[in-house]
Order: structure tokens, then sequence, then C-alpha cells
């Protein structure tokens, strides 16, 4: 594990999308693998500084997107990188809440000169969650096995993103329609509304929408001189 200065920009080998000058690399071997916590400690430290202080907070839900450039190296088509949020136990093991495996092949990595972003979701944090209130730990990992080892992964841009419950905002009436923003963790929601807050049978959907960015634009076209009341729910 290291880091290395991405290559001038016009080499064959510069990577165009890199934060800064630099990014870090992984060996696809067993095992190999960084991660931040709150009492990670770094090179010949011995004491955490505690700089890293996330927690997983009910009411919240949390996105880590990384990017990762596969195939380095002469890496085999097959070998995997696994990204993961976790927590810590009493006995102060990693238990993983989300991951991704992401593995290396040549449509997902077809050069090795820029990074894709995947993600890690966590769902909204509820009270009763045994992650609820605890630390937020983050790793990045090769999961190869001996037969597959070899090459090596880049990594950079590491992003950790908590967002509330999901709500709408910025209503406005433009041209007789009604138009809102969902602001809401990456995911599927469907968009609801009822003439009345009274009668639970009255909510009807307005259709469901994949918010992909956080932030989704939505604009009734059918709103009446009666008004109606707008809701959001997840969806499957």
């Amino acid at each position: 594990v290291g880091q290395f200065l991405n290559t001038t920009n016009g080499s064959s080998s510069h990577i165009d999308n890199i934060e800064g000058n630099q990014a870090a690399f992984l060996f696809a071997l067993p095992n190999v693998a960084i991660f931040q916590d709150y009492n990670t400690t770094s090179g010949t430290n011995t004491t955490p500084t505690h700089n890293f202080n996330a927690k997983f907070e009910p009411g919240k839900s949390y996105n880590l997107t990384v990017g990762v450039l596969g195939g380095g190296g002469g890496m085999t088509n097959g070998a995997t990188f696994q990204l993961s949020l976790y927590y810590r136990d009493a006995a102060s093991n990693m238990v993983t809440v989300a991951s991704t495996t992401i593995t290396n092949t040549k449509t997902l990595f077809p050069a090795n000169t820029h990074l894709v972003d995947f993600n890690v979701q966590v769902p909204t944090v509820l009270p009763t969650d045994a992650w609820a209130g605890k630390n937020i730990g983050i790793l990045l990992a090769s999961r190869v096995g001996f037969d597959l080892q070899g090459g090596y992964w880049d990594v950079d841009n590491v992003r950790l993103r908590a967002v509330s419950d999901p709500i709408l905002q910025n209503v406005a009436v433009v041209s007789q329609r009604l138009a809102f923003t969902l602001q809401s963790a990456p995911g599927r929601y469907e968009l609801q509304a009822s003439a009345s807050l009274g009668q639970a049978s009255s909510w009807g959907s307005l259709g469901t929408i994949t918010n992909a960015s956080g932030s989704f634009s939505f604009t009734d076209t059918n709103v009446n001189s009666g008004g109606r009341f707008y809701r959001v729910r997840q969806s499957p």
C-alpha cells in the first residue's frame, strides 16, 4: 500500500480525474487494506488523533463514494475489491454495516486513465440499530484469493456524506404547476399526493423516481384549485 504522483497531463498514463496530484494504490493481494475510524493510528504513531469522529446518527442515512481504478499491473479479471462502512463492537472487532464489492473486468475498467466512482449506501439509521450512535469506520480492502493475486488497485477522492430523512423543499408555483425538490439519500422514492390529510386511503402515487445525486426536481402537472398535500417514502 502506498501513494503515487500522477503523471503529467498528456502522458499516456495520466489519470484525468485525480483530486490534486496524487492518489493511493493497494496491491491486489489477499487482505491488503487501508481503514480509518475514531481509534486508528498510522505510521509510527501509537496514540490515535481522534480526528475522524463521525457517528451513525439515528434519522440519517450515509453514502460512501470512492474513486477506484482496477486492472493495474496486469491484474487478473475476476480480482475483487471491497468498500465498507463499519463500526467497532465492545471487543473492538470491525462489524460491517454495508459494503460494495467491485470485480475487475475490461468492461468496467476499459482504460487505466479514469477513476470510476463506486458507492456504499447505509439506509436511514434507526435508534434500535446496533450501529446507532457508534463511530463510523471506512475500510478499503483487496478481497482477492491467492489464485487471482497480482496487480494493483488505484483509489482516490473518498467521500462520506450524511443525509437526513427525505424532505420536500424549494416549493414554488411555476405556470400554475407546483414544483419542488426532493432532498434525500440516493435511492428510489415514491411521491404521493392527497386532497385530505385525514383519510389514509386518499393518498395516490405520483410516480416512483430514482434520486441518484441526492437532489431531484419534480413538477406536479395536476394541481387544482382545491390544493393537495404531498409526502415521500422510500420504495423497494
